[in-house]
């Protein structure tokens, strides 16, 4: 349960971090760092909205993150291989050990895998950039849809839908087909298959915990010839989650994400270039209970509070 909910005292976001080890890369959320032969990923509380880290963090946004992706590459290891070691701090190295209240929860060991610069993204649902697509020609992303679609209607079988990498910028979906052209058919086969594979199984256990996974992104490595899920999995960031009774209900497809951030954002009038406006403490409290509640849902427990 949020603490803020019961009249306590929201904690700090964690915004950057500075181990004494080599940095080998920041994205708009997390610090990949080299620990030996393997990696070590921390998920900050930093939050970007339209391609902008925003000046204020969502505090345990990143926990969410860690703590579901560890829970979603135990549940699917047995669909796809993945990179996830654990989550343990006493397993980290010295270095990091020194910081274990700030890693708590939101650092992961993981192995080193050759990454495969798509993103595979497999859709349930007619929602965001494949409804667009939908309404201005009946396709999305290459396939041919039935007419009369609506916005949120579920697709009669998920479709796979990839997309170009860009660490800086916009994604570009493409086909399958382009897709294949620049991979080989024979990894872009294994790799809709594997993403097919996994969105089912993760959909089920979604629904199980009362949320419809409409669309969701994977992102894989290669250890030899092998392909491993790596990155995250089954987020609200790499995910679009709706809640199943309300949808069944009014057909509302209200997002469990950083949504209520875009609105704001939207509401101020933001060119949308940086730097780009703070949040108000609402609308701080309205996303994180929206993480929360994604992550006590489906893992079955809250998420522990920081001491």
């Amino acid at each position: 349960m949020d603490s803020t909910a019961r009249g306590g005292v929201r904690p700090a976001a964690v915004t950057e971090t500075n181990l004494d080890l080599p940095l080998v890369g920041r994205g708009k959320v997390r610090d990949i760092y080299e620990a030996g032969p393997r990696l070590l990923i921390v998920a900050t509380d930093r939050l970007s909205a339209f391609d902008c880290v925003l000046p204020t963090g969502i505090p345990d946004r990143g926990r969410v993150l860690t703590g579901l992706s560890a829970f979603w590459f135990e549940r699917l290891r047995g669909v796809v291989p993945n990179h996830y070691i654990t989550m343990d701090p006493e397993a980290f190295p010295p270095a990091a050990r020194s910081q274990r209240e700030i890693l708590a929860g939101r650092a992961m060991l993981v192995e080193r895998c050759r990454r495969i610069d798509f993103e595979c993204v497999v859709r349930g649902y007619l929602a965001g950039s494949a409804w667009k697509e939908y309404r201005e020609t009946g396709r999305a992303c290459g396939f041919a849809l039935p007419a009369g679609l609506t916005q949120g209607s579920r697709l009669p079988q998920p479709i796979f839908t990839p997309a170009t990498k860009n660490d800086q910028g916009h994604d570009e979906n493409i086909t399958g087909a382009e897709m294949a052209t620049r991979l080989g058919p024979l990894l872009a086969g294994r790799l809709e298959a594997a993403s097919i594979a996994l969105y089912r199984e993760a959909a089920a256990v979604a629904e199980a915990a009362g949320f419809i996974l409409v669309d969701t992104k994977f992102e894989f490595g290669l250890r030899g010839e092998e392909i491993v899920l790596i990155d995250e999995a089954v987020t609200p960031d790499s995910s679009r989650f709706w809640d199943a009774r309300t949808y069944a209900v009014s057909g509302s497809t209200e997002s469990y994400d950083k949504q209520v951030v875009r609105d704001y954002l939207e509401s101020t009038g933001w060119n949308k270039q940086p730097p780009a406006p703070a949040l108000p403490d609402e609308v701080v409290d309205a996303a994180r209970g929206r993480y929360l509640d994604v992550y006590r849902r489906i893992t079955g427990r809250a998420l522990e509070e920081r001491r």
